[in-house]
């Protein structure tokens, strides 16, 4: 990049020191943030035919005043002008808001231009911005495309689009290429000064495009880069142990399972223990929908680098989950002679520091736990494997400082969340997936239904007919206790309702994130034994609670949950043989409401339902989180441009593998862009 394009912007002329702030702001500090401080939409002032604008479309027009303007006052202070102009000898009715003075402009038989809202039936617009043309002062939008940025409260779009248009002019021709002459060929880019102009200023609406193209592929293509370098260099400069696993050993354990494997399971216990015997270190997401059989996945991978003579961790985020993974895979592992424990939060001191010690002499082979495992304390013998269970919501960083605890294991990422391949290769990237895409035989699909709030009796009459086959109910709502804020069933009131429904009959639990860790284990341990046959509960429940006697999950104001949340819920029954069941009890008043209900009762298909998820919420409100570790993008939309993704994504694993990008002076551009990452400035030498 042009180190005159990092002058900063107060060297253009009319951004004195208080500008400069208001534009840090937005992120602009150089002239070259100026020029990628891109606009989200145009105005379009290029005069239109009436007979070609629709229904409802913004649109220029120009005509002449005819007939007196009329003004009408409503409410307080505010009024509506009307008056009839003439455009091409049809006669349209202009209308104004709070603009009564301009009642002594509006002459008959003056010329104007009009830009506003077009009502095609009514013959009608609401005016946004108007010109006369008998004034000696042309407008500089007359006839343009005019771009519309971000912008806050100190400063005005037009102030942008004049600094943006002399930087343009100063230093347009200091753009330099970033991408190699070849992907410029192959995909018809428009080179990069051209498409930064473009992109401001268009001539016509092609161009606009043309300059947007070229600028979301060379935005998805160098994070694309940056992914793929990264994870050839971690590859190449590795500390990793190729694992001497005895396969045969492995292929007994799988053989001793109580269920056969299916066949994805077989393909990506395949790729996983490739990586572990790989002198790489193994960096690997395995996800699948709920259900499909990760932690038996994980139990191979974890008995196989016991076989070559090391030990494994499993983390986990919440205690309950850490419980149910350690009695699973104590279950599976013990017979085989395995020694397995349990760390978190609540163990006591001697309890540490026994598991501490037998961790460090190696007694230990399997460890499972919270983020206790991580902390500084804890020391183990020989560690081959590390597996985190539902930490989807980790970045690349937050990744990089697992992996590089000071020793190097293989690390595996599990979630139960299914992402939309888009997705996953954004947040991803830096990964090799793996995915479980089907479920173990026999399991039956949960049949889901959308119910209204007046269906309540049949809805609990259902619940106790499932209860007197001995069968188990969750019961989910939103909030805890009573908002004034939100008309919505809450945790304690349902709890009040039902107990008092099922007095005597069943026992009802209630379960929230507010109660202290030691009682949600114990409510949790109630239910998943049988003595409390109903729990009612927030969210906290969604991840990983396993308990196959369970067979309705009812979910009350369905509509306040998104699609992956609704999805993970559901997955908490269907868990055991018997038929199970998804009410959803909703009013949803908006048609995104509507339509997620919809896709509920369409699909089971996890990955279906986060494909259509991302449609409706975008990808920056997919995870959740902010810490999710996708990118904002300036430009470049993952969900609209995703054949564009694929097709960067490619290209740049392609020219990653290839030697000469290392070395050739055609690509100092990219490389000299990767070195702004400090993991990089040791590790790509020029």
């Amino acid at each position: 990049m042009s180190n005159q394009l990092q002058q900063p912007v107060t060297t253009l002329k009319g951004i004195g020191a208080e500008r400069a702030i208001d534009l840090a702001s937005l992120d602009i500090h150089t002239v070259q943030d100026l020029l990628e401080h891109f606009p989200y939409r145009y105005e379009d002032y290029r005069v239109r035919d009436l007979s070609e604008a629709e229904d409802g479309e913004k649109i220029t027009i120009v005509g002449t005043v005819y007939g007196e303007p009329v003004v009408r006052f409503y409410g307080k202070k505010k009024s509506r002008l009307t008056v009839k102009i003439v455009v091409n000898r049809v006669v349209v009715t202009a209308i104004w808001f709070n603009r009564q003075f301009l009642k002594q402009q509006l002459r008959a038989g003056r010329e104007i231009m009009l830009s506003g809202k077009f009502e095609r039936a009514r013959l009608q617009m609401t005016v946004s911005e108007h010109h006369f043309l008998d004034t000696d002062k042309k407008t500089p939008q007359e006839g343009s495309i005019q771009p519309v940025y971000s912008t806050n409260a100190n400063i005005q779009v037009k102030q942008i689009r004049r600094w943006v248009a002399d930087a343009l002019k100063d230093y347009g021709d200091k753009v330099e290429e970033i991408l190699p002459a070849y992907l410029v060929q192959k995909y018809k880019l428009a080179p990069r000064a051209e498409a930064i102009r473009n992109i401001h200023f268009p001539e016509s609406v092609l161009g606009g495009k043309q300059g947007r193209r070229r600028l979301a592929f060379e935005e998805l293509f160098l994070f694309q880069l940056k992914l793929q370098a990264y994870h050839a260099v971690n590859r190449r400069t590795s500390d990793g142990m190729a694992q001497s696993i005895l396969l045969p050993q492995v292929k007994e354990f799988i053989h001793s399972l109580p269920f056969p494997l299916t066949g994805a399971q077989e393909r990506v216990v395949k790729e996983i223990l490739g990586d572990m015997q790989a002198g790489y270190r193994m960096n690997r997401l395995l996800q699948g929908d709920v259900g499909s059989g990760k932690t038996v996945v994980a139990a191979i991978a974890l008995y196989a680098t016991i076989t070559a003579g090391y030990q494994g961790a499993l983390m986990v985020p919440t205690e309950i989950l850490a419980e149910q993974h350690y009695t699973t895979l104590q279950e599976l592992l013990t017979p085989h002679g395995i020694e397995l424990a349990i760390l978190s939060g609540s163990a006591t001191t001697r309890q540490r520091r026994d598991i501490l010690a037998g961790l460090q002499s190696g007694l230990i082979h399997i460890v499972v736990g919270t983020h206790a495992l991580i902390q500084e304390d804890v020391y183990f013998r020989n560690l081959g494997l590390v597996i985190t269970d539902e930490q989807h919501r980790f970045g690349v960083e937050q990744r990089r400082i697992l992996r590089e605890k000071g020793l190097h294991p293989d690390v595996l990422f599990m979630t139960a969340t299914p992402i939309p391949r888009t997705l996953a290769i954004t947040a991803f990237g830096d990964m090799d997936v793996s995915t479980i895409d089907e479920l173990p035989a026999g399991r039956k699909p949960v049949e889901t239904y959308w119910v209204k709030h007046d269906m309540l009796d049949r809805i609990l009459a259902f619940i106790n007919k499932e209860l007197g086959k001995g069968r188990q109910a969750y019961v989910i709502s939103p909030l805890i206790e009573e908002s004034e804020k939100l008309d919505l069933q809450n945790a304690m009131d349902v709890h009040a309702q039902l107990s008092h429904y099922f007095a005597g009959k069943y026992n009802v639990g209630l379960m929230h994130g507010r109660l202290p860790s030691k009682e949600k284990d114990e409510v949790m341990q109630r239910f998943s034994s049988g003595e409390v046959q109903i729990l009612v509960s927030t969210t906290v429940v969604e991840v990983g609670v396993n308990v196959p006697n369970a067979s309705v999950m009812v979910i009350y104001d369905a509509e306040r949950f998104g699609l992956a949340q609704l999805h993970q819920l559901r997955g908490r029954v269907g868990r055991g043989a018997e038929q199970s069941y998804c009410i959803l009890i909703a009013d949803p008043k908006s048609e995104v409401g509507k339509e997620r209900m919809r896709i509920m009762t369409e699909t089971n298909d996890g990955f279906e339902v986060a494909r259509r998820d991302l449609e409706l919420r975008g990808p920056g409100d997919f995870f959740g989180t902010k810490q999710s570790g996708l990118p904002e993008f300036k430009i470049a939309d993952v969900v609209q441009d995703y054949r564009m993704l694929e097709v960067a994504r490619q290209e740049a694993a392609d020219l990653i593998s290839h030697p000469s990008f290392w070395v050739g002076p055609e690509y100092a551009p990219l490389r000299h862009y990767l070195k702004r990452d400090e993991y990089f400035l040791e590790k790509i030498k020029d």
